[in-house]
């Protein structure tokens, strides 16, 4: 009995609808040459499928502090924002993973309502980045659309629905991954219809009901009508297999997130807080504290502004981010992690220049971005702006160091000079020192006063050779904070496998302190000492005096100095005449020597 389902054309309708397509596109000139063969099916093989197994399984256990704590090393402000957003995608998906390891279902969880959040916020304050940082941290496939390029339906823009298959994509083909992806939808505000128009709103209102099936539970087909990628790629399973299946993708934990600006969104939120407060004595909102009002938000006002209610009922979580001021976008560049400065600190690294910033041009280009109203995003093209001229000539001067000084935004040109000016190097090389110093204490005091947020997740207590050696790491290798310590981190975690190694071959407990362990470090970064090369130098020095007092006293647990490490003969012999010795002042020796 035939299981076709009647939306799959079979093998000759797929070759005559690419035929057709190719003969449109080029005419007479391409068309299909090999015919279509038909494999041998087996009865049991022609079938429908939901997902090929691939015995994927959702691996997350982080908690929302964590992830928290990441986004504060790159995000300014938005506390709120990054509060509600790591701990409703943190729970999302430790509660799949839960109810999967409880073995329930997981779709579909508390009656169907899913945490889909909603972004509200001006352009340029981080709604994009923070989302990009999320998935990055969390390791789930993770698509980026923008909602005015969606219809209806048709392939005229594209379909909502491409966006779920383009997850699978993302996720290496693998459709049971790509079902724990993020869908990131931008300019939601756009699909909001106008009241009292026709045409193009009636397009955004139904671009808003194609994504309600989508964003609770749905099945979605990976086949594009009328695609011939699609249609060769069923050929090709056809001819491989002999059955033609149906593939879908279940979008019942696909987690959708959606921004927007929400120009105008403001106003009728003011104006619903005017019509309550009157006659009550209520405070009422200065206009231009956009922020305040936008915490205000009800379902009523998104309503308003032009949104279906089913639409607005599938976006429970909801959270506005902040305007950015002048001293924000200047504490964003001084944000050792932020993106803007470590990428200009590449352009010019690719030349084999160096260059060091200080505070008084950073606040120059936070002055110019603010100017230009567009919030963080216009802090890109400030940089630029202030910097083309020596990213343009400064390569073929030979110079290897640039120390950027308030002068090089203010006089360009006769910075430019005076750096060519033999007479002025020894002056050139001082300032550009001096910024290097005063950039390693910035590293230095950012680490140390976020380090339990830096190492959230890790076992590393703060030491100072730490957040100096995170300093030098930054700095040389124009790393972020969060990837200088995961390094350390590292090497941490591989001191402290000597300690399990050492028991596990001699029945003997060696603890290291903080600075033992900064010590074998400072071997493994600096001298290029291996673990087993570190192992074997702790056995020759310890492993005999700490057997001998063992032996005689029944002491398992040692506990070692630095110094301990640097002098091990000095060490083990006041270890040992402290074990040892008896209370009438003689040492107690092994059987077999001689006092």
């Amino acid at each position: 009995m035939s299981h076709y389902n009647e939306n799959i054309p079979d093998p000759k309708e797929l070759e005559k609808e690419i035929g057709n397509f190719l003969n449109q596109k080029f005419g007479g000139n391409v068309k299909i040459v090999s015919p279509f063969s038909k494999p041998e099916r087996d009865k049991t093989e022609d079938k429908s499928v939901r997902a090929e197994k691939t015995g994927f399984q959702l691996d997350f256990n982080m908690k929302p502090e964590e992830l928290v704590a990441y986004l504060d090393q790159f995000i300014i402000r938005q506390e709120r924002a990054k509060a509600v957003l790591a701990t409703k995608i943190c729970t999302h998906f430790n509660r799949i993973r839960h109810l999967e390891d409880e073995g329930r279902k997981s779709a579909g969880i508390v009656g169907g309502i899913k945490n889909n959040v909603l972004m509200i916020g001006p352009t340029g304050v981080g709604k994009t980045y923070m989302i990009k940082l999320i998935a990055d941290k969390i390791g789930v496939p993770f698509v980026k659309g923008d909602a005015t390029k969606f219809t209806e339906a048709g392939y005229v823009g594209g379909n909502v629905e491409d966006l779920i298959r383009d997850l699978v994509r993302e996720a290496d083909d693998s459709i049971e991954r790509a079902e724990y992806g993020i869908v990131y939808i931008d300019e939601v505000d756009k699909i909001a219809s106008s009241p009292n128009l026709m045409g193009a709103d009636i397009s955004r209102t139904g671009v808003q009901r194609a994504l309600l099936k989508p964003m609770e539970e749905t099945d979605v087909e990976l086949k594009v009508p009328h695609d011939p990628v699609s249609m060769l790629k069923e050929m090709e399973r056809y001819q491989k297999t002999g059955a033609l299946e149906k593939q879908v993708i279940n979008t019942g934990n696909i987690l959708f997130i959606m921004s927007g600006a929400f120009n105008g969104l403001s106003e009728i939120i003011e104006k619903r807080n005017r019509k309550k407060s009157i006659g009550f004595g209520a405070t009422l909102h200065d206009n231009a504290d956009t922020d305040a009002i936008f915490r205000e938000l009800r379902t009523e006002d998104l309503v308003e502004y032009g949104f279906e209610s089913e639409f607005v009922g599938r976006l429970p979580v909801r959270t506005t981010l902040e305007s950015l001021s002048e001293d924000d976008l200047f504490e964003i560049l001084k944000n050792p992690n932020n993106p803007v400065i470590l990428s200009k600190k590449l352009d010019f690294s690719s030349y084999g220049i160096t260059i060091r910033f200080d505070d008084e041009i950073l606040r120059e280009i936070a002055r110019r971005a603010h100017l230009e109203n567009t919030g963080a995003r216009g802090l890109v093209s400030a940089v630029e702006d202030v910097l083309l001229p020596f990213e343009t000539r400064l390569p073929s001067m030979g110079l290897k160091e640039f120390p950027a000084t308030i002068e090089a935004a203010l006089d360009p040109d006769n910075t430019l000079r005076s750096l060519s000016d033999p007479a002025m190097a020894d002056e050139w090389n001082a300032r550009f020192r001096h910024l290097e110093e005063l950039e390693a204490e910035d590293l230095s005091g950012y680490i140390a006063n976020h380090w339990q947020q830096l190492t959230i997740g890790h076992l590393l207590p703060i030491t100072p050779w730490r957040t100096e050696l995170a300093s030098r790491l930054c700095i040389a290798s124009g790393i972020s904070t969060g990837s200088a310590i995961e390094r350390i981190h590292s090497h941490y975690e591989e001191v402290k496998k000597l300690e399990v190694n050492f028991f596990s071959k001699f029945g003997m407990h060696v603890l290291f302190d903080e600075e033992a362990v900064d010590f074998l470090m400072d071997q493994i970064l600096t001298a290029g000492a291996t673990g087993d090369e570190l192992f074997a130098k702790i056995t020759g020095d310890f492993e005999l005096g700490l057997s001998l007092i063992r032996e005689k006293t029944g002491k398992t647990h040692f506990f070692i100095t630095r110094e301990a490490l640097l002098t091990p003969e000095l060490f083990l012999d006041d270890l040992i005449k402290e074990e040892l010795v008896g209370k009438d002042g003689a040492i107690r020796l092994p059987d077999n020597t001689k006092t």
